[in-house]
Formats: C-alpha cells, structure tokens, sequence
C-alpha cells in the first residue's frame, strides 16, 4: 500500500491514540479520526487530521481503519453500531483493532465483518504511553498474516516489535498473557520497594542494582523510579489494568485454569480503587503495601 493514496482511520485518542494516530501522520499517511470526547478532535485537527462526526464516517472514507477504545463494549458499539464502523464500510475495508479486549467477542466481531466483506486483525499493544509516543509500541497480531503483511508499513510506524501470534483473537489471548506477568511484576516490584524501605535500604540504590539483574522487569525499570519520586500520574491507569485483568480471568474462568497471583493482584488493586486511585497509574499499588505494612515508600507531604 503507497502512503500517498492509502487513507487510515483512526477511532479513539485517549492517551495511547492520540500518540499512535498523530505517528501515523508523521509517517506520511492520510488520517480520519473519531473519538467521542470531540475536544479531543481539535488537538488532532491542529497536527494535520481530518476529523468527522462518527465512526460510520470514518470508514467511508477511509481504506484501514484502526480502533484504541476502552473495553469490549466500547469496540462493539464503534465497529457493529448503527453509525459504526461497518456501518460505513465498503468491501475490502481492514479493520485494526488495537484495543485490548475479550478474544471471544474479538472472534465474533470478525465474523460479522467477513459477512461485510471487511477483514479484521486483532493487534494489541504494550509499551504504555512512553511507547505510544515514541513509536516503539510491542504489537501482537492475530488474523490472517497475508492481511497483516498488507498493513504493516502503518502498524511499523506506532511499533518496533511487530509478532504475528496466529489466527484472529490470537493478539489478544498474548495480550491476556503480557497482562498476567505486568500485574505480577508490578506486585513484586512494590512489595520489594516496601522491604528495602522497611529495612533502611536506599531506593534508589536498590532500583539501579536490581534492574541489571535477575530481578529486572520494565515495571522495575519505568515505574519504580516514578514511586520514588511519588510520581503516580498514569501512563496506564489502574481502571484499564483491571479491566484487562478482567478479561484474563473471565478468559481463565472458562478454561478452569486457576491464576492465583493474577487474582490477588486484582484483589489489591480493587483496594487502590476503593480508596479512590481508579485514574492512578498502576505504580499507585504502592498505596496498599503502605497501608498493609506501615511503611512509607513514597515521598511523605
């Protein structure tokens, strides 16, 4: 596909889409977009996007459209609504999805597209807002990889690590997995920052030594530095962990397979939300480990 003639749409510019569609941009291409919070349409019109007034509108005009919403629901009402995406869709359209969301209903929404006559790849994304905005976002694909070789000059200009992982829902099912070991890292990360504390270590001293080792994870390397600082701004907010942890255990729940770390971190984040760190970034389950021990990670007021 020429970047001259090949119009993309783009659905969602939250924190990762905004970064994701104005990287399309930069790489050359004709972008559309849509988001549901218009003011966040005239920040995209101000860097060179077209912008419309529905998803429907997107895809009319548009031959690849990518969607970066919220949840299954959210996906749902921009590609099978009435002003959705097929909708508007004419044969031989590619519909992106980058959100992260159930495979199952991933599986569905690509029958009910090939019905349109639209091919549909899954392909999740990690790497946060850091990734987002310097384009070296990990992207994990499912759909038929003939599609993907299609579309890949787009998708390389929002990621580095591009996997094909299989058939459609095969990004997400990797996604559910990426999302396991984060919440896992991201507990071990905070319970080791509570001993060194407790224990009269410096933090920081603790973080540079850790890192280059075994023990080395991008949650110890990106966010425990902000929980030093008392950084807990979101570049993934806890609502989006739990809702992804959501989907990994509604999945697992239909295996019978138990996952007792990733519910436990569940649990501890659900107590970060009840004291009201919904919109926290994830680093903010340190407030737990605070209260649960008695110890002051973060800066004191």
């Amino acid at each position: 596909m020429e970047k001259e003639s090949l119009h993309v749409g783009f659905i969602g510019l939250g924190i990762m889409g905004r970064s994701m569609s104005r990287n399309l941009h930069r790489a050359g291409f004709s972008v559309t977009v849509w988001n549901r919070t218009a003011s966040r349409m005239e920040e995209a019109k101000a860097w060179g996007a077209n912008t419309v007034g529905s998803p429907r509108e997107v895809a009319a005009q548009s031959d690849v459209v990518i969607t970066m919403v919220g949840d299954t629901p959210d996906v749902r009402e921009v590609v099978e609504g009435p002003g959705g995406i097929l909708a508007g869709a004419r044969e031989g359209l590619i519909l992106i999805d980058m959100s992260t969301i159930s495979p199952d209903a991933t599986r569905q929404m690509a029958a009910r597209a090939a019905e349109k006559g639209v091919k549909m790849l899954d392909a999740p994304v990690s790497g946060g807002d850091v990734g987002a905005r310097e384009g070296t976002l990990s992207i994990m694909v499912g759909g038929a990889e003939e599609t993907l070789e299609k579309v890949k000059p787009l998708l390389e200009a929002m990621g580095e690590n591009i996997v094909h992982c299989g058939p459609i829902g095969a990004g997400q099912t990797v996604k559910a997995c990426n999302q396991i070991m984060c919440g896992l890292n991201l507990l071990g990360m905070v319970e080791a920052l509570s001993f060194a504390k407790k224990a009269g270590v410096d933090l920081e001293t603790m973080i540079q030594v850790t890192t280059r080792g075994a023990a080395g994870s991008w949650a110890l390397a990106n966010l425990a530095p902000r929980v030093v600082r008392g950084d807990l701004d979101p570049g993934f907010s806890v609502r989006f962990q739990q809702k992804d942890l959501r989907i990994v255990l509604e999945e697992a729940d239909r295996m019978d397979l138990p996952l007792l770390g990733t519910a436990q971190v569940n649990q501890l984040l659900r107590s970060v939300q009840a004291y009201g760190g919904d919109d926290d970034g994830t680093q903010a389950l340190v407030r737990v480990m605070e209260r649960l021990g008695d110890v002051q990670v973060t800066p004191g007021e």
